[in-house]
Order: structure tokens, then sequence, then C-alpha cells
């Protein structure tokens, strides 16, 4: 059977999400997050936490990306999905649909509140919560609230 040009181009197509996919977005367990928050090393990292369902964390998702491609900041982007709904696919199209260029990594722990303490101990499950780290010094920030303009700039020059 004959192949027709535009079926070579779908699967090219597809092929391409599919890899572009996979290369930016992982389903990570608690204990690879912590290997993330504790490494000792590094650029300074912005770890935000947010759900597709969160307006309050789609609304600060461009501060992100913007941070994350005109500074030389780590940001990752840990989405906390999984715990409401098991199919990790509604992340991958929001993720593609909106061009997200950052690492997004998607948190499969059930019950956050039974391990959010180990990520901060004043952080209540609200979210957006952002942890900001400084690996060389090994000073940290935590906000739990959406950022505005200029709020995560300023909270990472506390850190330097």
């Amino acid at each position: 059977m004959k192949k027709s040009p535009a079926s070579f181009f779908l699967l090219f197509f597809w092929s391409t999400i599919l890899f572009a996919q996979s290369d930016t977005t992982a389903i990570i367990r608690l204990r690879d997050l912590r290997e993330i928050i504790q490494e000792p090393h590094g650029k300074i990292r912005v770890i935000n936490f947010w759900a597709t369902w969160c307006a309050p964390c789609i609304k600060e998702l461009p501060l992100l990306e913007k941070l994350n491609e005109k500074t030389d900041v780590n940001v990752i982007l840990v989405s906390m999905d999984l715990d409401l709904d098991p199919n990790p696919e509604k992340v991958y199209k929001f993720v593609q649909r909106r061009q997200i260029r950052s690492r997004v990594l998607i948190l499969n722990e059930k019950d956050p509140n039974s391990w959010i303490d180990q990520i901060d101990g004043e952080w209540s499950g609200a979210l957006p919560a952002t942890l900001i780290i400084n690996p060389e010094t090994g000073q940290r920030k935590f906000i739990e609230k959406e950022l505005h303009p200029g709020e995560l700039e300023d909270l990472i020059e506390e850190l330097l």
C-alpha cells in the first residue's frame, strides 16, 4: 500500500509533538522532586506548584515563562493535577496548547496533606505556590500566593 504525502506529514507532525512533550514533561514521584530541591549545585531554581484547574496558577504562568526565557534561572513547573485526575493527558495537552517551554514535572502523589510539609513546613497546600532556591548559598524562599509582575525578580534578587 502506497503512503500519501499527507500521511507522512501527519506521522512527522505527531512524532514531533510526542518527542517535544516527552522532552519537557515528565511524571515524577515525591522522592524525585526532593532530589531536585536538595541538589546543592547549579543555577537558582524557581519551582512553581500549579494545576490546570487553578485560575491564579494559569494567570502567573506567563511570568514564569518570561523568567525562564530571559534569565539564567532554572524554572520548573510542578503540576499537581494527578491528585484529582489520574490521566496526565490533560496536562500534556495544556502544555502543548499554551506552548510552555519551561520544564514541567507532573507530581504523581496522592493526598498532598500527607507530604506538603516535606516541601515547606509553612505550606498549607494552597495553589499557586513557589519555592525559590539558591543552591550555592542554601537560601530558600517559599511563597504561597499568585505572583505579579516584578515580584518574582525581587524575590530572586533577595537570594543573590
